[in-house]
């Protein structure tokens, strides 16, 4: 999410869990055992709500993927089966960002000491939110940056294109004015109706991949390309959009399999099935919304 301080960025990460399922039994074990290695298992109290971690910008690699002297679980695996929240994403160190490429690709952090080998399970959803430059307001009507496109550039910089290259959804969000606040009614959807449009796609889920062999656990983000492909087969139209798409922006493998997984699940919240053109343009538009902002002078 790219936008100006107080346009409500943080607060919506925040809200991810609350709509999000239940953790099943299997998964609560997964991360149980996980948080009681790492000490943050308070009073011995278990919760079916996935994990939400918001490690501060001036965490270590250490602190990120683990470490230590005890090889102790880092945030990513801290955040297993729940969202790692990570604000003001440029102000991370690149190497520490970098560090994250691992696990999200393997769903594992592998650490390794001169006199042993630790690997612990690592499968987040990574949301992050940035300024789109340092002081906060390159781009926005009325507003001017203080240090003009260069602000923005040097700031944007700071996030490696590799790391970019695994970021699925990037939105615009734009500042909220006076109207917005006092505005009668409008009245926002709360989180029990979108989660239930979420739970009702994660049963369309769990019912395909378990046609597949798969755990009912498993996501539409953990299949390997093969099996995207295999589930994510579009329409006509959809692949001629694709292609279309692909030639144009010159998409890497792993953004054209992760675009096809993103389409695979706005198909499932629409019902499960066929992808259609729709979902793909959606899903590209979804990939490229802020691309304006990420990586190129604001």
């Amino acid at each position: 999410m790219v936008g100006p301080p107080g346009s409500g960025k943080s607060m919506l990460a925040s809200r991810l869990p609350s709509i999000l399922p239940a953790l099943s039994p299997r998964e609560l074990l997964d991360v149980s055992i996980i948080a009681s290695i790492a000490g943050t298992l308070a009073g011995g109290r278990l919760t079916d709500r996935r994990p939400f971690r918001a490690p501060h910008h001036s965490a270590s690699m250490a602190a990120m993927v683990g470490g230590g002297a005890k090889a102790r679980p880092g945030e990513v695996s801290l955040s297993h089966r729940g969202v790692l929240f990570l604000d003001e994403l440029p102000e991370f160190a690149p190497a520490v960002l970098d560090s994250l490429r691992q696990p999200l690709e393997a769903g594992t952090s592998v650490i390794a000491r001169a006199n042993h080998r630790v690997t612990y399970p690592a499968r987040f959803q990574l949301v992050a939110a940035m300024n789109p430059c340092r002081c906060g307001m390159a781009g926005e009507p009325g507003q001017a940056c203080a240090r003009g496109p260069r602000c923005a550039s040097d700031y944007q910089a700071r996030v490696s294109g590799p790391f970019l290259d695994r970021i699925d959804i990037r939105v615009d969000v734009p500042a909220v004015t006076a109207a917005d606040l006092v505005r009668p009614g409008g009245k926002g959807e709360d989180s029990a109706s979108v989660r239930a449009r979420v739970l009702a796609a994660r049963a369309v889920q769990a019912e395909r991949h378990a046609g597949l062999g798969l755990s009912p656990d498993t996501t539409n983000a953990d299949l390997s390309p093969t099996q995207v492909e295999s589930v994510s087969r579009a329409d006509a139209a959809g692949q001629r959009l694709l292609a279309e798409a692909a030639e144009k922006a010159r998409f890497s493998a792993r953004a054209y399999h992760r675009i096809l997984k993103v389409a695979r699940t706005l198909a499932d919240l629409d019902g499960g099935g066929t992808v259609r053109a729709a979902h793909l343009a959606e899903a590209i538009a979804l990939r490229a919304s802020a691309e304006g902002r990420l990586g190129q002078p604001a």
